[in-house]
């Protein structure tokens, strides 16, 4: 699944330049150019982290960061702010943001940012941003795997059901609840191919799997670093 940033700000040039460098790392990018569509789009949108411009035209961004933290309290929020605003910055550090980057601002910097707040998040929700088993690594946030330390370069959905098997790995998934997790199509065949397509890609013998193993009749369960003794 991947990654969905809701970018918060009322300048289109600034939610451009947003959108486009963060699709180039992968993330999902959703647009608000003002506090009352941020609110409806999160009501209706499963969001991972928001961007917020502190100056909107419709509220305050700190009234807006208020709600936020009062309706989805472990949400992250990195805050764009003025380069003269310091108090604002104290203000927006103080009703729970998790960071900010300063107005103008580098694109190197903010994803940095962006990338300390979602690994505190997975570390809060108890999820590895870093997963590491029989050779195989998948950087969460980054969304990079490799192999034997050769990245290997997934498509959108092999990345998916990977994300998804590595969110619960060392128990078995059945086929319907990937495919309910990463897929609308119920045809087990399309679970296979991309099941096919992964081993093919990270298992140094894909007839003989290792990593991602098939729990026959019932689904897939991918091998975690704890249970490396059971078959």
């Amino acid at each position: 699944m991947s990654i969905t940033i809701l970018v918060v700000d009322d300048e289109p040039p600034i939610r451009k330049l947003l959108r486009m460098g963060l699709a180039t790392q992968g993330y999902a990018v959703v647009e608000a150019p003002d506090a009352r569509t941020a609110l409806a789009m999160l009501a209706r949108e499963a969001v991972d982290l928001i961007i917020l411009d502190l100056g909107l035209p419709d509220m305050r961004g700190h009234d807006l960061l208020r709600v936020v933290r009062a309706d989805f309290r472990d949400l992250p929020v990195v805050v764009l702010s003025s380069r003269d605003d310091e108090p604002g910055k104290v203000e927006a550090l103080d009703l729970g943001a998790d960071d900010y980057v300063t107005k103008p601002f580098g694109m190197g910097e903010l994803l940095a940012r962006i990338r300390a707040a979602l690994r505190h998040q997975l570390a809060v929700q108890g999820e590895r941003a870093l997963f590491e088993v029989d050779g195989l690594s998948v950087d969460i946030v980054r969304r990079i795997v490799r192999v034997r330390g050769a990245e290997v370069k997934l498509t959108p959905r092999e990345y998916d059901f990977l994300r998804v098997l590595v969110q619960h790995a060392g128990k078995v998934l059945t086929h319907a609840q990937l495919m309910t997790a990463v897929s609308t199509s119920s045809d087990p065949q399309y679970l296979r191919v991309y099941m096919r397509q992964l081993r093919l890609k990270l298992e140094a013998d894909p007839e003989r799997p290792r990593i991602l193993l098939t729990e026959t009749g019932v689904g897939y369960r991918l091998r975690a670093p704890d249970d490396e003794g059971r078959p």
